[in-house]
């Protein structure tokens, strides 16, 4: 029989009293258009992939493929996955300042 475990508190999952949510994480690097201001019609484009794939020749490949590409997955309990969903970033949320009424 496999066991589930939420991967946020730890808690074990038992499939015959609770729903299970998976979080599936897909994070890649984009490069965006070169903002040089050169129209497409004076770029090699073959020049700039000819430079990537040698920049490539020489990286460490496992790691350049951690670099470019990741994915993740995760189970959640019901409970976990409401925290989620409301900050799914984890950031901290901002300070309410409650000011007198002078």
């Amino acid at each position: 029989m496999i066991h589930y475990t939420c991967d946020s508190c730890k808690r074990i999952i038992d499939p015959s009293d609770d729903v299970r949510y998976v979080v599936k994480m897909e994070v890649y690097a984009t490069m965006d258009p070169a903002a040089d201001g050169d129209s497409d019609d004076e770029r090699d484009h073959l020049e700039e992939v000819q430079q990537i794939l040698e920049r490539l020749e020489d990286a460490d490949d496992e790691a350049l493929g951690e670099d470019v590409y990741q994915t993740m997955r995760y189970d959640l309990c019901p409970e976990c996955r409401r925290k989620f969903l409301k900050n799914p970033l984890g950031r901290e949320p901002m300070k309410q300042f409650d000011f007198s009424q002078n």
